[in-house]
């Protein structure tokens, strides 16, 4: 396959990826080179971890952050300081042609930094993830209502999206200012407004065992190094659920589902309306702390 002007070797076209709905390797391709003008924007500049399952989800796959000594020289490639010492090179997905690379590697989800080159350091945005203890979509949404007024009445842009999971993310755009820590301790602090005002379905209790049933509203991914699923990634379930972007209204439709957008439904989706975070990086704002 020659995508601008890179050639690449494309193995194992029909391996099915998803066995559940039947899904082949050249169909994810495919939707990774179809969506990648809308992805693209979110991912690129950032160092980028992801998941591969070489023979499809019906196996156990892994995770991987350091680029491979035989990924082409072509990929971009970013080193970034290790908390614990020493560094480690990631890549960075900047084009159509690094994605369908990744495809063809068995890669079927992308997780990247909230932050970007060459302000590693600094966070352009800050993510709450709302992770439920049961199988209640109401009360996520219910949680990231809760989010939004508190995010608005601080003169905040708040984007939702779900994770194509069972959860979903709140984000805010924020200019590249502040270190990672001041960032972190500004969203723990929404977050804690949150509990106040629902203690009873939303808590910051990272261990399972104390949240009772409630949405864990989990700020702490806001850190040097953490990665947050990339926006139209396709996540490795079975019937292919896609981290897509919502508007805010949507999240009320009596059928909402969590997984409700899929790589066999997104384009019919984008060709009735716009992504809905076309103009995300566009409302960035600063963060006096």
């Amino acid at each position: 396959m020659k995508i601008n002007g890179r050639s690449i070797d494309i193995s194992n076209r029909t391996r099915i990826m998803f066995p559940g709905i039947g899904l082949s390797k050249e169909e994810l391709i495919d939707y990774y080179i179809r969506i990648s003008e809308v992805m693209l924007p979110h991912i690129q500049g950032r160092p980028a971890l992801f998941e591969r399952y070489p023979n499809g989800i019906g196996e156990k796959g892994f995770y991987q952050q350091a680029v491979s000594d035989y990924f082409p020289k072509w990929i971009r490639r970013i080193t970034v300081d290790k908390k614990s010492g020493g560094t480690i090179t990631h890549l960075s997905c900047d084009n159509k042609e690094t994605l369908v690379y990744l495809a063809n590697q068995a890669c079927i989800t992308l997780h990247v930094w909230l932050s970007r080159m060459p302000g590693i350091d600094k966070p352009d945005k800050i993510i709450f993830d709302l992770d439920p203890s049961e199988d209640d979509p109401s009360l996520i949404v219910k949680a990231a209502k809760v989010l939004k007024k508190i995010l608005e009445d601080e003169g905040l842009p708040a984007y939702v999206m779900l994770t194509g999971s069972s959860g979903m993310h709140v984000v805010v755009p924020i200019r590249p200012e502040s270190g990672f820590d001041k960032i972190r301790s500004f969203a723990k602090e929404l977050s804690e407004r949150a509990v106040e005002e629902d203690p009873d379905e939303i808590t910051t209790e990272q261990r399972k065992s104390k949240r009772k049933g409630r949405i864990f509203m989990d700020y702490l991914r806001n850190s040097y190094g953490q990665t947050s699923v990339a926006p139209y990634s396709v996540r490795s379930l079975d019937n292919s659920p896609i981290a897509a972007p919502l508007e805010w209204s949507e999240i009320s439709y009596k059928n909402f589902d969590p997984q409700k957008y899929t790589v066999k439904n997104i384009f019919r989706r984008l060709g009735q309306i716009k992504d809905p975070w076309q103009n995300f990086y566009d409302h960035a704002v600063s963060i006096d702390l």
